[in-house]
């Protein structure tokens, strides 16, 4: 049998290199997401005593969206603290699915506060409250700012790393809000017309909707040991044999992520008898890396027979002789 004994081990320099940029992204998003944490959870206090003072649903419900930002966003951090343990013998893949459970959860949250903001929305509708739209209008605009530049932080971080992007969209969501705390505030102060500020809050969050079910199912997805969805498993199964003459079939094929940035597969490969177990072995990690962007492979290479289904008939008819 050949396989990995870490993560990344396909090509000579590619694994320290490798581990290396990961570190370096991995600190530079969880700086990213401290500064952005400070920044929210300052603002949040600001915006809910206004919101107060105010009157403005629109204020409120993005104090309290900020407040479930400032918990998700202290969550993210704690993830991206914790992920950068390394393995131990308790846990061998190390952290890093700590990230993509921190990205679930602020998921749901999120879904949460989009029902909330709802409900409250209807029923502000039907019970109007006085709304002092100047005061509203001064606090989404300190607001718009202090989102803006955290929304700026986060958007400088590595796109593809789950965590960011639940925070980054608990950051859009505030963004949003501020747009429409700042619209609903003209509006009341040119004509009085207080029904817009429930109206807005309602379209502000079906606009958070799409995006937080999107990353519920993503990382749910992921949490499942779900296939990549940049990875087809029936054509991995096709290419190796078809690029590598001496691999016969490949078949046992298991392709899961540990995040969305390392993705893992393991595989049964049987090869012709005269072929050079070593030469091949390294040319399907090479071929996994190049075509799918799979840097941690555990490869069985087989020469006859597949060694898990003679194991399991040998157990069957040791059963049935019992």
């Amino acid at each position: 049998m050949g396989h990995d004994h870490g993560p990344g081990h396909p090509r000579p320099g590619h694994d320290h290199q490798g581990h290396h940029h990961h570190a370096a992204v991995g600190a530079d998003n969880e700086r990213r997401v401290l500064l952005a944490l400070l920044l929210t959870g300052t603002f949040m206090m600001v915006e809910a005593v206004g919101g107060l003072i105010a009157g403005s649903l629109a204020l409120i419900a993005d104090a309290g969206h900020m407040l479930t930002d400032t918990a998700a966003l202290a969550l993210a951090w704690v993830a991206f603290r914790i992920a950068s343990r390394p393995a131990d013998p308790r846990r061998s893949y190390g952290y890093h699915r700590v990230q993509v459970l921190a990205a679930f959860a602020n998921g749901g949250a999120l879904l949460i506060i989009v029902i909330w903001i709802t409900v409250e929305a209807i029923r502000r509708l039907f019970d109007p409250v006085e709304v002092l739209g100047g005061t509203m209008l001064a606090i989404a605009l300190v607001g718009l700012l202090v989102n803006g530049v955290a929304f700026w932080l986060l958007r400088g971080g590595d796109r593809e790393n789950l965590n960011i992007r639940a925070a980054t969209l608990h950051i859009m969501g505030d963004l949003l809000g501020s747009v429409g705390a700042i619209v609903a505030a003209g509006v009341i102060l040119a004509t009085g017309w207080s029904a817009i500020d429930p109206i807005l809050s309602v379209l502000v969050a079906l606009l958070i909707l799409a995006s937080a079910w999107r990353l519920v199912r993503q990382s749910g997805h992921i949490l499942m040991e779900g296939t990549p969805s940049d990875v087809d498993s029936l054509h991995l199964r096709e290419l190796v044999p078809a690029s590598i003459p001496e691999v016969i079939d490949v078949h046992h094929v298991h392709i899961w992520s540990l995040t969305p940035e390392r993705p893992v597969v393991t595989l049964h490969a049987r090869i012709d008898r005269a072929a050079d177990h070593d030469a091949v072995l390294a040319r399907i990690k090479e071929l996994l890396l190049d075509r799918f962007g799979i840097d941690h492979s555990t490869i069985q290479i087989e020469h006859g027979g597949c060694a898990d289904e003679i194991a399991a008939a040998g157990a069957s008819g040791m059963a049935r002789t019992d």
